[in-house]
Order: C-alpha cells, then structure tokens, then sequence
C-alpha cells in the first residue's frame, strides 16, 4: 500500500484533539447517506444501514467509494465500522460466510463466489476479513484473516493465503467475540508506519475495545509500492447464508492544507552558463502560511531527493519539482500535491516613470530609485546609471538610490534575476506641477493686556490660490521643511510682530512653504489727555482730543470731552478698526497744613506745609496777604486762615496771643508778684519755661506748679534783672497745630 512513508497525507482519528478539522467519508444517517459510494450486486440502504447481503445462499454484495484516495505519504490512518452478522442460515452449512473491509487497487465491480469473503481473485492491498465459515471443517467459527498483499490463495480464499510477514488469523473468537448475532459489534482497524522499517504497516485491529492483532506487516505482491486504492467492504453468502450488515462507517482523511498546488514562477538561463539557479525554498510562503510550522522535501524528475534546495540548478527544459509538506507538530498527512514547474524563458526588465515632488520649488525632486517595479522576478537587483554609456562600462553608479535628488531627466538601470539573467530598463524621472504659494501679511490689533502682541487668524493669509491643497502652520522656516513644532492654535495665534510660515501640500503630496509677516497695529491714545488736579469741590473738562473714529468714556458719554470730578476714568478711543483704553485721573489737591505758629509779643508767624505754593494769608477769610507775618495781633483769641495756589477752600486755625507781662515784683503784696499763665492749662502739651540772659534754664512749669513764676530758683530770689522766657502748646485742632509764645521779663526782687 506504500513503499515510502517519511513524507505523509496523515489521516485523522476519532480521538484526536481536534486540532485540524478532518476529511471523513462515511456511512451515517438514516437512511444512510451514500453519496460518494457504489452499491455492488445485492447492497442496499436499509435504514440506518447498509445491507451487503440478504439471508439467502448465493449472494454478493459490496459498497466502495466512488474516487481513488493516494496514501502515497500518510504515516497513520484509522477506519471504525459496526457490524452485524444475523439469519437462519441453511441446513447444511448453517450461516456464512462473512465480510471483509478493504483498501485495494482492484476492488470487486460484480458477483464474487463467496469462499474469499467477497475478494475477488488477485485483488491487491489490504484486506480484513471477517470469516464466520470454517471451510476445512464446514463448521461455524469467528476468525479474522488479514492479508497485506495479493489475495492469489487456495480457491481465492484469504484463510488459506499464509504469505509470510503479510497474513495474519486469529484463533476461533466464538467462545469470547462471536460474530454472529442480533446486536453490532464495533471494530476499530489503526494503521501506522513501522520506523523500524517504513515499508511495514503496525496494524492494530480491536473488536468492542479488545486486541485482536498488534503486529507489523510488509507488504507482498501486489501492495509492493501500491500507493492509490479504493476503500470498501464486500461480504458473499456462498452455500451457506446470512445477513451481512454495517453501519456508523467513517474513514478519516486530512492532510497538510496548502494554498496553491502548482507554482510556475519566473526563471531564466543565464546566456553565459547555459542553466540556471533558483531558491526552491523561496516559495514555501505561496504553499503554506507561515513556514516555519512545517518541513519541506522537494524532489526532482524521477522522484530524486533534492540535497540543495536553495540553489537547485536547471537547464534550458521545463523541469518539474515535487514539493512535500509535513507538519511535524501533529498527525496531519503530508501533502505531496505541491509542484514547482520551472519553465525558462528570456528575461525583459520594465521602463518605469517616477514622478516626484519639486518641493518648494528646489529645483528637482528625492527619488526611491529602489521603488521602480523593474522586475516581476522576486529577488531581482538593479544598479542605476545617469547614462547608458556608465552603465555599458560600469562607471560611475548611482550610490544614493533610495534618495536621489535629481530634476525632470532620463536615468538607466542594470536589472538582475536571483538566476544571473539581466536586461537594461529606462526610468523616467518626471515632476509634478509645483504648489503655487505667495508672500503674505496678516495685521492685528495690539492686546490691550499685552500691547506688544496681537490675535492673528493664520488661516485667512492668502498665500494661494490653488484649490484642494491643506495648510500646515510653523514658527520657523526649519520647522515648516522638517515638519516639527506645528502650531496648532493656527486660528488664534498670539504673537508679537513676526513671521510664520505656512506649508501648503497639494493631493500629490508636493509642498511649498509661504512666508506669512505677522504685524501687530500698536495703540494709539490721546496726547491731550492728562491728569488733572483740583480742588475737591471742583470739577474739570477731560479732552481726549480730536482725530478717532469714536469715544466711549466710563460714563457712558460718547463725545470728545467730558465734565468730571475728582475720581478715575477712561475712554475707549478707535483708530482703524483697532480700540485703545486709556485712563485718566481727576486727583484732588492736597490742602496746606499750618505746622505751627509763633507769636512774640503781638507779632503772630505762621509756618505751612503742603499744598502747592505761594500760598495766601489772612486773619478773616476776606482780605488775603503773601506774608505769612501778622504784626501788632490783639491780645485773645484769634484766627488764620490759609489757602495755596488752587485757591480752594481755605483752612483756619484759632490762636490765643496771651496777655503780655514785662515787669514782675514777687514782693509779696499782691501786685505782680507772679508770671501766670494758668489760662493756657487747657491747650495740649503746655510748656512755660523761664532762662537766664545765657540761656540757661531757671525754671520749668507744669501742671503740678499751675503754669506760675514767682521770681524765685530753688526757693531762692533770683537777682534782678532781665530774664526770657517761652511758653508752647498744641491747639486743640485736627492738625494739633504747635505755637510758641515768647518774652523777656523784667524781675524785680527787694530784700
């Protein structure tokens, strides 16, 4: 049945893991289903069933498929069937005589005599028989032949072909399996290489679960090299009779799945050698998926081994290559159905054109010379030329193929197969029509919040006119021709004055970069409009001044100018199509403050500060002088008033110019005895001090002495004469203005 079994067409078992979905031709059903099958002589369906042949003597019957299975490179197979063997049998010979599975290459077509099972005489393969009639002893038995050969024995029978190493019988099994009966039996017939010797089959057969034959068998006669048959049963009645029946027959088939079965690739003779070379294992991704799950064999006319795939050589004849798949990793067939035909023919290289991009307008296009389909040969080189005359002599090759810049022109390649055959092609280098882009300028308004930027839509810049092309947008010329940094907020782009540039890219994928000058409109504000100072119950005109469009002031006044108070203000001044803010502030003036007062004798000094200079003087709010000096002042209280520059309201204080004494007698009478100025005591911080002519301090009054001199330092008189004295406080003002009072003193003292 085969002769060469390292490659294989595995069949699949019930059992397995159902890793690979099998082919299985089958009897199954009810009725059963024959399609693929012949129906022998006397075989019919019955039910579920197939009845080879009636309880009559003298019948025949046999089903076999319908097409011929190759085995040529199966390793294991496996058939399951159940049988039934029933009657009355006759009353001579009783029930007989049996079935037989097969797989042969002349299976039966007609009537065969029953004593060989249904065999017919020579037949050649694997035969199992089921034998029920004993012909030596015309007694009923239960024995199974087998016979992995020719079936040439004594009356064509196969219990008596005893051909040594290819026949096996088993004892009489009716004490333990008996054949006949009313129930099926279930038998189950594995095969598999012996790699001991892979001519042999190992060939198990077990009847409900239980061991039959286990043993290794080489082919004989006919099966010698036998690699296609047909499989089937056939039972024969003979004298005697009985019903032979099966059912649940399944014969698993699979094999390795290939994508193509024939693959006529590209070859050519190399016009120096007179032959070729090709990597037949180049090929194995158009018979399988993914190659490295299998193994390959490949095998030359003749069925010769080949020793070197990947550098098989072949003349100028079609040469045919048998290819074998194997997968190691599981019990799949091999399949034997790949072939390779290598048919040389000459070679022609293609003239190609290639079109690139003039980008920017640099005056010629990167080119992948690499990229021209210049041959439909897998594994074909090329080595490009500027001229025929370099590539005629071998000079001067173009070493940056895969990016050649070069404009519109006409370059040449030296195309190469894996076999040695070369042709010249002619490769057009052609451009594409530029992008057309144009200079720019985009003007924004200033940001009042950021005057030195502006709010720039980048998509309204007319850099061109050309229709389908997209926009890309980039800080730098460096950025837009490496395509880094791209902005993306292109319809809101703050910026100060500046440039962008704009990459435009047409639908061949060409670019040009357009420069796009970015111009912020500063603000423009009033000259005119300043700050102003007045007086707090005052008011002021604020002129934004002439020449804009319009005026919007905090108050809501829309007009030039505005009447305002002390307080702050702006107005939104328009200038094109640009606003600027601007902002005023009406300050009220700082009134002058009266720091302190003197008053010597009669004569009153009054001493300012802030406000604004000169400022005016008076001691009734109507008649005003520049001097700050008031002179012969009435004794009592008095008043000064002030104003500065701003001739605001003016401030007042009140003073006291005490009663002036020059002559004390502290004699004791009653009569000027004491300096007095306890009328003060009310004024804040009240000071009488008294000093000799050199300055020096004689006597300090306070509270506790009641602002009163009695002549006296000590306890002791002073001697007569001349003495100053001074006298300060605060007014009981806002201000606590400070005045000083000072005098000279006469001290008269007797003993």
């Amino acid at each position: 049945m085969k002769n060469n079994l390292l490659s294989c067409i595995i069949l699949i078992f019930i059992g397995l893991s159902g890793r690979f979905s099998a082919q299985t031709y089958q009897l199954t059903g009810n009725p059963v289903n024959t399609a693929g099958w012949d129906l022998v002589s006397s075989a019919l369906i019955n039910t579920d069933f197939i009845q080879l042949t009636p309880d009559t003597g003298g019948q025949y019957g046999a089903i076999k498929l319908q097409d011929p299975i190759n085995l040529k490179y199966c390793d294991k197979w496996k058939v399951e069937f159940d049988f039934r063997i029933d009657g009355n049998g006759t009353t001579t010979y009783g029930r007989g005589d049996g079935f037989t599975f097969w797989y042969l290459a002349n299976p039966p077509t007609g009537f065969v005599s029953g004593g060989g099972l249904g065999i017919p005489a020579n037949a050649s393969g694997l035969m199992v028989g089921f034998d029920i009639f004993n012909n030596s002893t015309e007694g009923q038995m239960s024995k199974i032949h087998l016979l992995y050969g020719t079936n040439n024995g004594t009356n064509n029978n196969i219990e008596y072909n005893n051909t040594a190493g290819s026949t096996f019988h088993s004892p009489d099994l009716n004490p333990t399996q008996p054949f006949v009966g009313a129930t099926y039996k279930h038998v189950e017939v594995n095969g598999e290489t012996d790699p001991a010797n892979p001519t042999n089959w190992l060939i198990k057969i077990k009847i409900d679960g239980v061991v039959i034959v286990d043993q290794s068998f080489a082919p004989s006669g006919g099966a010698i090299g036998m690699t296609t048959g047909y499989f089937g049963f056939s039972a024969a009645t003979g004298g005697a009779s009985a019903r032979h029946s099966i059912k649940n027959a399944k014969i698993y088939i699979d094999k390795v799945p290939i994508l193509t079965n024939t693959i006529n690739p590209f070859v050519c003779v190399n016009p120096s050698t007179g032959n070729g070379t090709v990597d037949l294992t180049s090929f194995q991704n158009q018979f399988v998926t993914n190659p490295a799950n299998y193994t390959f064999s490949y095998f030359g006319p003749g069925g010769t081994p080949i020793t070197n795939p990947s550098s098989y050589q072949y003349g100028t004849g079609t040469t045919t290559i048998t290819v074998v798949v194997k997968d190691p990793s599981s019990t799949l067939c091999d399949n034997g159905d790949g072939k390779i035909v290598l048919t040389p023919s000459p070679f022609a290289a293609n003239d190609v054109t290639l079109t690139g991009c003039n980008n920017n307008n640099a005056g010629g296009a990167v080119f992948d010379l690499t990229s021209a389909n210049l041959s439909s040969v897998p594994g074909s080189t090329a080595v490009f030329y500027n001229t025929m005359y370099d590539l005629n002599n071998h000079l001067n090759p173009i070493t940056n193929s895969s990016a050649y810049l070069s404009p519109a022109a006409t370059i040449y390649a030296q195309v190469t197969t894996p076999q040695g055959c070369t042709d010249v092609a002619q490769i057009t280098l052609a451009l594409f029509p530029v992008v057309e882009v144009q200079e720019a300028t985009l003007r924004a308004c200033a940001i009042e919040t950021n005057p030195s930027t502006g709010l720039f839509d980048l998509t309204t810049a007319p850099v061109t006119t050309q229709s389908g092309t997209t926009k890309k947008y980039y800080p730098s010329l460096a950025d837009a021709q490496n395509g880094t940094n791209e902005i993306l907020t292109f319809s809101s782009y703050i910026s100060p004055s500046g440039v962008v540039y704009i990459k435009v890219t047409n639908t061949n994928g060409c670019y040009a970069i357009a420069k796009v000058n970015l111009v912020v409109i500063p603000q423009v504000f009033s000259t005119t409009l300043e700050d102003k100072i007045i007086c707090m119950e005052d008011t002021v005109i604020l002129d934004a001044g002439p020449g804009f469009i319009t005026y919007e002031w905090s108050t809501g006044a829309t007009s030039q100018t505005i009447t305002a108070g002390v307080g702050t203000y702006w107005v939104k001044l328009k200038t094109g199509d640009c606003v600027a803010t601007q902002t005023v502030k009406v300050y009220a003036s700082d009134q002058p403050v009266i720091t302190s007062v003197d008053i010597s004798n009669t004569t009153v000094t009054v001493y300012v500060n802030g406000g604004t200079a000169p400022y005016k003087y008076s001691t009734d709010g109507i008649n005003w002088q520049d001097s700050n000096e008031f002179k012969n002042m009435p004794r009592g209280d008095s008043h000064i008033f002030v104003k500065d520059a701003y001739d605001c309201n003016p401030i007042d204080i009140g003073i006291v110019v005490p009663n002036l004494i020059n002559v004390i007698t502290p004699n004791g009478d009653g009569v000027n005895d004491v300096i007095d100025y306890s009328a003060l005591a009310g004024k804040q911080n009240l000071v009488f001090n008294v000093y000799d002519r050199y300055g020096t301090l004689i006597h300090k009054s306070d509270k506790f002495s009641q602002y009163k001199w009695d002549g006296t330092m000590s306890g002791r008189k002073i001697p007569t004469g001349n003495y100053w004295y001074s006298v300060s406080w605060n007014e009981n003002d806002k201000k606590n203005t400070s005045v000083k009072y000072s005098g000279w003193i006469l001290v008269k003292n007797r003993d």
